[in-house]
């Protein structure tokens, strides 16, 4: 037996039009501006199906719904054997059609993609988008009209920002620690380089290592434990003497 025709409105684009509205309007008022930074491969390694360089070139600005309403997610900040780690994560919700129209048809992409990033003003950090839920609402209507994006607190790993707002840039310029961008430079973009063919740093370069490493302490154990043998001995000895051990 065939559905009630005037209340299977599955097939209706107005009325899938005006649930799509209320949903623009309830993100717009009770939402955040977020920045969307899309991400860009440089050197894709397609035996390993990885890229050793990412970067970001380009930022837009469109407003986004916490579902977090009782703080962050995750396992949040607990200490390691690497030391403290903060795995905060976060829920953001984005109309579809506010997606499309501002960065997908832009970006030529279909929906926000993992691996991309998510910059909040009101924390002043970055999120890396780790999973798009695009059936969060199960085909309301029959159209589907918003994405669940689940986000955890970005890690830098060296990656490049470009994207000419110096807010969101300031991320690698705080934690760079690759020498060669710090190198002398003549007028065409060459490296200068030393006697030993080394670059020439200028003074800026000054990294801000682990204090939690201890490398100066290891590093005097090392050349001082037993005389200045170092920690191990690789002096031969022979096991079955009185002696050996």
């Amino acid at each position: 037996m065939a559905t009630n025709l005037y209340f299977n409105n599955f097939n209706s684009q107005s009325e899938q039009s005006l649930i799509e509205d209320l949903v623009v309007e309830s993100i717009k008022i009770y939402g955040h501006d977020v920045v969307y930074l899309p991400r860009r491969v440089v050197n894709r390694d397609f035996v390993f199906n990885e890229d050793t360089i990412s970067r970001y070139e380009n930022d837009y600005s469109i407003e986004m719904y916490i579902r977090n309403v009782d703080g962050f997610e995750g396992e949040g900040d607990f200490l390691s054997k690497f030391g403290l780690e903060v795995r905060d994560q976060i829920t953001f919700t984005v109309a579809k059609r506010r997606f499309d129209n501002d960065i997908g048809l832009t970006e030529d992409i279909i929906r926000p993609r993992e691996s991309d990033l998510l910059y909040f003003p009101l924390t002043k950090s970055y999120y890396e988008i780790k999973f798009v839920e695009h059936e969060a609402v199960f085909y309301q209507l029959g159209e589907i009209q918003m994405y669940d994006i689940r986000c955890e607190l970005f890690e830098y790993s060296g990656e490049e920002f470009n994207t000419g707002d110096g807010t969101l840039d300031a991320l690698q310029a705080d934690n760079q620690m690759n020498a060669l961008e710090f190198s002398l430079q003549t007028e065409d973009g060459f490296n200068l380089a030393n006697e030993t063919d080394g670059p020439l740093i200028l003074e800026l370069y000054n990294p801000d290592l682990n204090l939690q490493a201890n490398n100066e302490v290891y590093e005097t154990q090392s050349t001082s434990f037993g005389g200045g043998s170092g920690i191990i001995d690789f002096s031969e000895s022979d096991p079955f003497s009185e002696g050996g051990y």
